[in-house]
C-alpha cells in the first residue's frame, strides 16, 4: 500500500458468507480469495475459526495459498479461538469485543470492566502467537464514546495494530459519522477502521465519510452482501472514494465487475438490476433523448465510464425507438446492415414492447440475428400460416409458401401446434428437396411467459448439416422461421 492510501479489508468470507442461504465450499472460499488478491484487496478476512472443523480447513487453504494479501480470521475473546487462528496459518485475527451496554450486559453478562481487561489480555495473547491484531469493537455506534476510548486505549496499550469501530445495525448517519471519526482518530495514533451494516441503506456513505474524517480502512464485502441488509459494498467504496473523493486505495477498479460476477455465482446471489456500479442497468442506456445524447459526449449521462470498473456500455431498444438507434447498437457490435433491415429489426422490437415485453439485450441480439441472416434473396417465402389446436382437437396447420415465385399450399397434422406446421412445411417443400429435421430446441431467452423464445433447429440435406435459428415471442412464429432459415440456407449452398 502506498502512503495516502486507505486500506482494503474484504469480509466476503465471512460476515458476507453469514448472509442467510450462503455457504461457501473451502474450494468456492479459495476461487474468490484468489480474486480478491488478483485485484489487490490489502486483507482477506477468510471466515471464523470458531464456526467448524471444515471452516477452519477452509481458512488453512486460503492462508497456505501464497497470496500477496494478508489473511486473516474473525476471532470472539476466547484463547481457543486466537490458538484455532494461528493453527490456521493466519496472519490477522479480527478480535471483536463488545462496547455498547446491550451487547457487554444482555448478551454476554459481562461489565465494562471485564471486556477492558479482555482486550488487553486478547491482544496480547495475539501478539504471542504472532499474529496482527485488528481490535474491533462490536456495536460501536450504540456506545458510549468515552467508553469506546477506553477500550481502544486498552487495546493500543497492549499492541493492537489497528482499531475497528463496527457500525454492527447499521444507525450510523454520515453527519455523526464525521463527528466521531474525527474524535477517534485524533485520539489514537494507530490506523482506525470502519465496519459498516446497511440496515438504512447508509452503508457506503457512512463508510466513505469516514475515510474524509480519519478512517484509514474500510471494511467491505463484494456485491454488499451479509446479515440482514448487508455490508458496505466493496465496489460502491471504491469508486466513489475514486471517483467523487479522490481517495485512493491499491484495488484495482478494471476487476470490480468480474470478482461481482463471481461472487454472485459462487453464493447464489442474484446482483439487482439497479445496482450501482455492478447492476446490470448501471451502464444500459433506452433509447431517445439519452442514446442521442450519449453518441455526442458519452459524460452526458454518465459519471465514470463503464471500462473503468470492468463494464461495456449497453445500449437497450424499446417502443419508442428509431432507426437512428438501431444503426448505433449495430455498428457498437461491428455489425452492418441495410436500410431494409434496420427498418425491419426497428418494427420488429417495437411490435415486442407494444405487447407489453420488456426488452432487453439479448431480445435484440437475437432479432437482429435473425434478421441479418435474410440477406440474400431467399428461395422459399413463408406468405400465410394458420395453426388450429385445442384439447378436443388434432393440431392441424395450413401454410402457403412462395418457392423460387410460385405459389404452394400445404396443410397437415401433428402431435402439438408446433409440430403440425413443421410437418407441414417439410411436405410442401418435399418436391424440390429432401430435408431432414435432426434436432429441436427452444430456450427462452428471458423470463416471463411473454418471454422472447429463441428456437434452434439442426436440418441435413446429403449429408450437409445446418443450424438454423428463429427468435420470436410466438413459439410457433419461432419454430417457423428457423425452419425456413435453415431451408434457404441448404438450398443456398448447392446453389
Amino acid at each position: 500500500m502506498h502512503e495516502g492510501e486507505f486500506r482494503v479489508l474484504d469480509t466476503t468470507l465471512r460476515d458476507g458468507e453469514q448472509t442467510p442461504g450462503i455457504s461457501l465450499t473451502s474450494e468456492e472460499k479459495l476461487w474468490i480469495a484468489r480474486q480478491l488478491d488478483s485485484m489487490g484487496v490489502d486483507t482477506i478476512e477468510a471466515g471464523s475459526v470458531a464456526t467448524s472443523e471444515g471452516e477452519r480447513r477452509g481458512i488453512g487453504r486460503v492462508a497456505d495459498e501464497g497470496l500477496e494479501a494478508e489473511v486473516a480470521s474473525y476471532c470472539r475473546a476466547l484463547d481457543t479461538d486466537i490458538e484455532q487462528a494461528a493453527g490456521c496459518g493466519v496472519d490477522a485475527v479480527h478480535l471483536v469485543l463488545p462496547s455498547s451496554r446491550t451487547h457487554i450486559e444482555e448478551k454476554l453478562g459481562r461489565t465494562g470492566e471485564e471486556v477492558l481487561d479482555l482486550a488487553t489480555e486478547m491482544t496480547e495473547l495475539s501478539r504471542d502467537h504472532g499474529l496482527v491484531v485488528e481490535l474491533s469493537a462490536e456495536d460501536a455506534s450504540r456506545a458510549d464514546t468515552d467508553f469506546l476510548e477506553q477500550l481502544y486505549g486498552r487495546g493500543v496499550e497492549a499492541g493492537t495494530d489497528r482499531l475497528v469501530f463496527c457500525d454492527t445495525v447499521g444507525v450510523l448517519t454520515p453527519r455523526r459519522t464525521s463527528s466521531l471519526f474525527e474524535r477517534l482518530s485524533g485520539s489514537f495514533e494507530v490506523p482506525l477502521a470502519v465496519h459498516c451494516h446497511n440496515d438504512f441503506g447508509n452503508a457506503t456513505s457512512n463508510t466513505v465519510e469516514a475515510l474524509l474524517s480519519g478512517a484509514s480502512e474500510v471494511h467491505v464485502t463484494v456485491n454488499g452482501i451479509g446479515e440482514r441488509a448487508g455490508n458496505a459494498s466493496l465496489e460502491e467504496v471504491v469508486s466513489n472514494a475514486s471517483a467523487l473523493n479522490e481517495l485512493a486505495c491499491g484495488v484495482d477498479m478494471g476487476q470490480l465487475y468480474e470478482a461481482s460476477r463471481l461472487v454472485s455465482r459462487l453464493t447464489g446471489m442474484p446482483i439487482a438490476l439497479n445496482k450501482p456500479i455492478v447492476g446490470e442497468n448501471a451502464f444500459t442506456h433506452e433509447s431517445g433523448v439519452h442514446v442521442h445524447g450519449m453518441l455526442r459526449d458519452e459524460s452526458t449521462y454518465e459519471p465514470i465510464t463503464p471500462e473503468a470498473v470492468g463494464r461495456k456500455r449497453r445500449f437497450v431498444l424499446g417502443k419508442h425507438i428509431g432507426r437512428s438507434s438501431v444503426r448505433a447498437y449495430l455498428g457498437e457490435r461491428g455489425v452492418e446492415a441495410s436500410e431494409e433491415q434496420v427498418v425491419e429489426i426497428t418494427e420488429r422490437v417495437k411490435d415486442l414492447s407494444d405487447k407489453g415485453k420488456l426488452i432487453t439485450d439479448a431480445d435484440v441480439e437475437a432479432i437482429a440475428e435473425t434478421v441479418l441472416k435474410f440477406e440474400k434473396e431467399p428461395v422459399v417465402r413463408l406468405e400465410d400460416l394458420t395453426v388450429v389446436s385445442g384439447n378436443k382437437v388434432t393440431p392441424t396447420a395450413s401454410v402457403r409458401l412462395n418457392i423460387d415465385d410460385e405459389t404452394v399450399d400445404e396443410a397437415s397434422t401433428g402431435v402439438g401446434p408446433v409440430d403440425a406446421p413443421i410437418r407441414a412445411l417439410r411436405k410442401a417443400i418435399k418436391g424440390m428437396a429432401d430435408i431432414q429435421l435432426e434436432n429441436y430446441r427452444v430456450e427462452a431467452i428471458t423470463g416471463g411467459t411473454d418471454a422472447l423464445v429463441e428456437v434452434v433447429i439442426k436440418l441435413s440435406r446429403d449429408g450437409r448439416i445446418v443450424t438454423a435459428h428463429g427468435a420470436r415471442a410466438d413459439i410457433i412464429m419461432a419454430s417457423v422461421e428457423a425452419m425456413i432459415d435453415g431451408v434457404n440456407r441448404l438450398l443456398e449452398e448447392e446453389a
